[in-house]
């Protein structure tokens, strides 16, 4: 836009300097005419003032009328000026669109080589896929049978569980009827003991009264002293391995005694320990039925 104004300025400046020259040529010219003919020159003179600014604005207006016209010129060269800046531009757009057009279509050669290269792949791929079905399936299979086995074990730990409580109960029972049966036994053999010492008594309390009835009638009864006394003695023979056979039996009885209490002591612990591990048994039963659960779930 600055090169247009100054041209056009230089166009103006060289129109008007032109006219000025030509103004200036025109007065010499009439200064060097003959001044006999003053008058016809003083006509003259004016008619070519007149002449001279008719032409002066004639030129002027040529030059308004060139001036415009290049300015219209300008004008347009400049709207085309910028009418191709904005096709250069436009171009310049079109070449990045075709670049980036080339590089993607460079990109999609390489897409294409490696979908070309990956086809392989997919159908590895798929045999892979077909083999993982395969193993899938292999394991659904093995999780229905480790139901099926988890059941089982649980049905056979259930049947263990019962059967173990049953065997409690029966010890239970078994320990209490030792416990009564122990009981009874100490009552008899109390019971034997205390006969027995009331028969000692009873003994003793009659062979006072045979010493007793001897020392009063041993003089009476010389005669039947001897007969008497054997058969006191042979009494208390008799008496006397009644009484060891009854201590016989008290000490058998009393070991009898000792050997249930033992029994009994013995059972106890066992008893006791069952009875510990009884919590145990029944938390891994509970937590075997959960994963049993779990796994199925």
């Amino acid at each position: 836009m600055s090169e247009v104004k100054q041209r056009k300025k230089g166009i103006s400046s060289s129109k008007t300097n032109e006219g000025s020259q030509n103004i200036e040529k025109q007065s010499s010219y009439g200064k060097l005419t003959n001044p006999r003919t003053s008058y016809n020159q003083s006509s003259f003179w004016m008619d070519s003032r007149t002449s001279l600014t008719i032409i002066s604005l004639a030129v002027c207006l040529v030059v308004t009328w060139f001036l415009f016209q290049q300015s219209v010129q300008f004008t347009d060269m400049e709207r085309k000026y910028n009418f191709l800046q904005q096709e250069a531009e436009k171009i310049l757009d079109v070449e990045n669109k075709v670049n980036l057009i080339s590089e993607k279509l460079a990109s999609s050669e390489s897409v294409l080589q490696e979908a070309a290269s990956s086809i392989s792949v997919m159908t590895d791929f798929e045999q892979e896929i077909s083999s993982l079905h395969n193993i899938i399936n292999d394991i659904q299979n093995n999780e229905q049978t480790l139901s099926l086995k988890m059941q089982s074990i649980n049905k056979k730990f259930q049947n263990v569980t019962n059967s173990w409580r049953r065997s409690l109960d029966e010890m239970n029972t078994n320990t209490s009827g030792l416990k009564s049966e122990a009981k009874f036994i100490h009552t008899e053999v109390t019971s034997q003991i205390n006969e027995v010492d009331q028969r000692l008594k009873s003994l003793s309390e009659r062979v006072e009264d045979l010493e007793d009835s001897t020392a009063r009638n041993i003089r009476t009864v010389k005669t039947q002293e001897d007969d008497e006394f054997s058969r006191v003695e042979h009494k208390l023979d008799l008496h006397a391995k009644a009484v060891e056979k009854l201590e016989e039996e008290q000490n058998s009885l009393v070991a009898k005694d000792t050997d249930l209490n033992q029994k009994l002591a013995n059972y106890e612990p066992k008893i006791e320990e069952c009875k510990t591990h009884l919590p145990t048994i029944e938390n891994a039963i509970h937590s075997i039925l959960r994963l049993s659960s779990e796994l199925l779930v």
